[in-house]
């Protein structure tokens, strides 16, 4: 019989992989999961988003906006860069006084000026940095950030896509 191999992911599959790993890594580290599930697009889309494409099929939830930031989104510790896009955002109180945030957006600006941007703020706030020991080649900059012992918890990816960066943060935090 000879060897056959399976074709390769469709063109735009590697982006909803990598991206979906990193949210998939952001929940199960803070314990946390939406009752409601993200809708992605075609593979096709979501190589080449359009900003007039709808994120989601569904209303949000009461601590979820899109296209905006949710009210009660700490922007003191986790500021929007100049620039930016936001794409979803959500702020949900959690056990022991910690807020799960999560906040995607979108920007012209270059991975590192964007991880930069999130990092300062961060850093003020008594956060430690700690890069990841296996960087994921996919993703142009990555980082995750802690306080109070590990208990708050931020992590940062930045996908660069045809000179556009899309940000992902999740974690929680003390507000």
């Amino acid at each position: 019989m000879p060897h056959t191999t399976a074709p390769g992911p469709p063109p735009g599959a590697r982006t909803i992989v990598v991206t979906g790993a990193l949210i998939a890594a952001a929940l199960t580290l803070t314990g946390c999961a939406s009752s409601a599930p993200a809708r992605l697009g075609s593979p096709s889309s979501a190589a080449s988003p359009s900003p007039t494409e709808p994120l989601l099929t569904e209303q949000a939830g009461s601590g979820t906006s899109v296209g905006a930031l949710v009210k009660g989104f700490p922007t003191q510790l986790v500021p929007v860069p100049d620039g930016a896009t936001v794409l979803v955002s959500s702020a949900q109180p959690i056990d022991g006084g910690l807020t799960q945030i999560s906040l995607n957006l979108r920007s012209a600006q270059d991975a590192a000026g964007l991880l930069a941007a999130v990092r300062g703020p961060l850093l003020a706030a008594g956060f430690h940095e700690a890069p990841p020991a296996q960087p994921d080649p996919g993703l142009a900059a990555q980082s995750s950030f802690s306080r109070s012992d590990g208990t708050e918890l931020v992590l940062v990816g930045v996908l660069d896509r045809d000179g556009v960066r899309t940000l992902t943060l999740g974690g929680r935090v003390h507000v």
